[in-house]
C-alpha cells in the first residue's frame, strides 16, 4: 500500500533519535555502522545523527579551542562553535555532555533513555568545555567511570550501543536484555557453556545436560548470585539483601569456579 514501511523497517514511533556533536564524527559514525548498530540503523530503528562542530567555525584554521582565562595547562573548547552546532540543527533533547563530572552512566541510565524518544551527546576533548556551555546549552552530565579519556568519543559509542540495546527489535532474542548482568534480576550473569560438552577435559555441568528446565532455572538464579555477592555485593545491598529463597538456593547449588 502506499505509504506503508517497507518490511523490515520500523515503524516512525519506534525509532530512536541520538544526535551526537563530535570534533571526530567519523569516529562514531564507523563504530556505530557495524554488527547490533549498524543492523539497527539499517533497520531504521537507530536514527544517528553525527555533526561536525568544526564546521561552525569562520576562521581559516578551523579553530574551536583556546587557552584558559587565568591560565592553566592546556586547551579549553570555544563555547561558539558548539553553541552553533547545536542551535544549526535543534537536536532531540535532554543534551547530555560526556565529562568525569556528570551522573554515572549505568544499567539503570541506559533504560531510562531507551524509554524515551532520543537524545544528544556532547563530546568533548582538549581540557574541556567553556562552562557557558554547562550553564546555558546542555541538559546535564554524564560520565561512563572514573577514568580520563581523549575525548567523548568512545563514550558517546559505549552509551549508544548500551541504550540501543535495549529498544524493541533490536536484539535477535528479546530475552537477553533481561536475563543478562544488570538486566532485569540485577545482578551479574550466570556461567555460560556451549558445545563441545567436553573440552580439554573440563566437562560442561552435568545439570545444564539434564533437561530439568525448573532445575536449571534455579541452578542458573544460584550462580548469578554466588557472582554477585563475590565480584559485585553492592548490587546485593541495593536490592534489599538476600531473600529466604535466594539464601536455599546458594545452600543448594555451590558456586562455580571462575579462575
Amino acid at each position: 500500500m502506499p505509504g506503508s514501511p517497507r518490511p523490515g523497517l520500523a515503524e516512525p514511533g519506534d525509532v530512536l533519535r541520538i544526535d551526537v556533536f563530535s570534533l571526530f564524527p567519523g569516529l562514531v559514525d564507523t563504530f556505530c555502522s557495524g554488527s547490533l548498530l549498524g543492523k539497527a540503523r539499517g533497520q531504521g530503528l537507530l536514527d544517528l545523527r553525527c555533526h561536525d562542530i568544526r564546521e561552525q567555525t569562520s576562521d581559516v584554521h578551523r579553530t574551536v579551542d583556546d587557552a584558559p582565562f587565568g591560565g592553566g595547562a592546556g586547551m579549553v573548547m570555544r563555547a561558539q562553535p558548539i553553541f552553533d552546532a547545536v542551535e544549526a540543527v535543534e537536536p532531540i533533547r535532554p543534551l547530555l555532555l560526556l565529562g568525569p563530572g556528570g551522573r554515572r552512566f549505568d544499567q539503570a541510565m541506559a533504560s531510562e533513555l531507551a524509554a524515551g524518544d532520543g537524545f544528544s551527546l556532547l563530546c568533548g576533548r582538549y581540557e574541556g568545555v567553556d562552562h557557558r556551555v554547562r550553564q546555558h546549552l546542555v541538559d546535564g552530565e554524564v560520565s561512563v567511570g572514573d577514568v580520563v579519556l581523549s575525548g567523548g568519543e568512545v563514550a558517546a559509542c559505549l552509551v549508544i550501543e548500551a541504550v540501543t540495546r535495549l529498544r524493541s527489535g533490536a536484539m535477535g532474542n528479546a530475552v537477553s536484555t533481561v536475563t543478562e548482568s544488570f538486566g532485569e534480576s540485577g545482578l551479574l550473569e550466570e556461567p555460560q557453556f556451549t558445545r563441545p560438552a567436553e573440552f580439554r577435559g573440563w566437562e560442561v555441568p552435568e545439570i545444564l545436560r539434564s533437561g530439568d528446565h525448573a532445575k536449571i532455572e534455579r541452578w542458573r538464579r544460584a550462580q548469578r548470585l554466588h557472582r554477585t555477592i563475590r565480584d559485585r555485593p553492592d548490587l546485593i545491598e541495593a536490592a534489599g539483601g538476600l531473600s529466604t529463597d535466594d539464601a536455599r538456593l546458594l545452600e543448594e547449588f555451590p558456586p562455580v569456579p571462575y579462575h
